[in-house]
């Protein structure tokens, strides 16, 4: 609801724009305004996505630890089992051997009776002994099946959620790259409704040109197209963003506004710039400089610079 009343609001505002010859700048800071409220509220629920983000994360911490426990208690089980196995192996094998002693030792003087007993204990040892194998196998397959159980959890748990954080990321993007969609739309229609304003104090004051709006486009271009480049250049948002940047820059220019572009140029210190970062890059030769960002970018009016550029720069090591 909120977003279709920013959109008539908007639409409102291009309506007004188009029917009136002449826009002062108090006008432009006013239909400004809400534009910088709705992106402080997008602003606000991307903050709530990434503490979303943050909780998924301990969740799947938890559960990894989890999983250690539950592997530790498996193999304390498998510890355990192996050692009985062993013991009852032990005490059959004495079993059996004690009992074969005392049948050679009476085996010509038992009688039918007795016979008849000690093949009793024999048949009784053979259970006891296929009891304990039985056994042995039924704990053997509970064990594979209790691994085979934990794995499957542990596979599904963690899919669960890397598709949650990649359905928040891709959510997150298609809504700032519909919010850039409508900034470009709304600072074009601006900026072609725009004429210079001049500023006087008084008669003996020097007419000066306000150029705030121009420099806001300036900024807003430079920053949109350098989002638009991560993005995958056959990607429909990508050609999206990319010929809405095209359309302003060709209005920015018909205004006698030009921006001048420095991204992988070398740097030296006869360029008028303003370094904000210089990072260290291994990838280029010693002591080479290139400016590697453009935060601010350097703007002409007429042919004359009305901002200079703030930029970041790689320093080869």
């Amino acid at each position: 609801m909120k977003r279709i009343t920013l959109l008539l609001f908007l639409f409102a505002s291009i309506n007004i724009f188009a029917q009136t010859e002449t826009v002062t700048k108090e006008d432009l800071i006013k239909e400004l305004q809400p534009l910088k409220t709705s992106i402080q509220t997008l602003q606000n629920e991307n903050n709530k996505l990434k503490t979303e983000v943050g909780n998924l994360k301990t969740k799947l911490s938890d559960a990894n630890k989890t999983i250690v426990s539950l592997q530790k208690q498996t193999q304390t089980n498998s510890t355990a089992i192996s050692q009985t196995t062993n013991e009852l192996g032990m005490k059959i094998s004495t079993t059996e051997t004690n009992a074969n002693l005392k049948i050679s030792e009476i085996g010509n003087s038992l009688s039918t009776k007795t016979l008849y007993g000690v093949i009793g204990v024999l048949i009784a040892i053979l259970i006891s002994v296929l009891l304990y194998w039985l056994l042995s196998k039924k704990q053997q397959t509970d064990k594979s099946d209790f691994e085979g159980k934990l794995e499957d959890k542990t596979s599904s748990l963690k899919t669960d959620v890397i598709s949650e954080i990649d359905k928040t990321k891709k959510e997150l993007q298609q809504e700032n790259i519909r919010l850039d969609l409508k900034l470009m739309e709304v600072l074009d229609n601006q900026l072609k409704a725009n004429k210079p304003i001049e500023i006087i104090a008084n008669s003996n004051d020097v007419q000066k040109i306000d150029h705030s709006l121009p420099l806001k486009v300036a900024d807003e271009i430079t920053r949109i197209n350098a989002y638009a480049n991560t993005l995958d250049p056959s990607s429909q948002d990508a050609k999206a963003l990319k010929s809405s940047v095209k359309r302003l820059f060709n209005t920015f220019k018909a205004s006698q506004y030009e921006i001048i572009d420095l991204l992988g140029q070398k740097y030296d210190d006869g360029l008028k710039v303003i370094v904000v970062n210089a990072i260290e890059d291994s990838n280029l030769k010693q002591g080479e400089e290139i400016i590697s960002r453009i935060i601010k970018p350097l703007v002409k009016y007429n042919g004359e610079q009305i901002q200079a550029a703030q930029v970041d720069i790689s320093i080869g090591i």
